[in-house]
């Protein structure tokens, strides 16, 4: 039996996990935030290595895995930032971070046409940092015992990160564009 459906499965879990991770939070439930929050992130670790392990990828799940991923933590900094968990202005700057580039990437299509979308290395890391910090202030809520300077500094961060990752994603892009431009020239 062939498995490649896989990855693709997993992303659509956790984009099905995103709605009973933003309640459980809302609702105080941060044990149970944690349990979602905690299977969205395996599945997100687990889809990627079986699709570059064993070569199952898809254009569906190029599409599927930047969604399932962007939902997730993007509705839980805005619940977080709705309950007083994270201040608001680094909610802001997480969601315009994503904004511009798909805007930026809309934009491209209209402009130039298709284009394969690949992360940066700085890109992976401030989801990483990202998604840590989210598991650190849910846990935060949760136990109490994480110190308040490791929320503050990896809150500073996912700041710095994803203003530098939003940066360099316009830079690559921009030069992807006047490149493809030039070629259609």
């Amino acid at each position: 039996m062939k498995l490649s459906w896989l990855p693709n499965a997993l992303s659509v879990m956790r984009i099905l996990l995103v709605p009973p991770s933003v309640l459980t939070l809302l609702a105080g439930r941060y044990d149970l935030t944690l349990m979602c929050f905690g299977c969205a992130a395996v599945s997100d670790g687990l889809d990627g290595w079986l699709a570059k392990t064993f070569g199952w990828t898809s254009r569906l799940g190029k599409i599927l895995d930047p969604i399932a991923d962007k939902l997730l933590l993007v509705s839980l900094y805005l619940a977080l930032a709705l309950v007083g968990a994270i201040p608001v202005w680094l909610t802001v700057v997480v969601v315009l971070r994503d904004v511009v580039i798909v805007l930026g990437a809309a934009v491209y299509r209209w402009l130039i046409g298709y284009i394969e979308g690949h992360p940066t290395a700085v890109s992976k890391l401030n989801t990483l940092i990202q998604l840590v910090f989210v598991l650190l202030v849910i846990t935060r809520m949760q136990w109490p015992i994480v110190p308040e300077s490791a929320v503050t500094w990896l809150g500073a961060a996912v700041f710095v990160t994803t203003i530098v990752s939003g940066l360099d994603y316009v830079l690559t892009y921009a030069r992807a564009a006047i490149r493809a431009r030039r070629t259609q020239s």
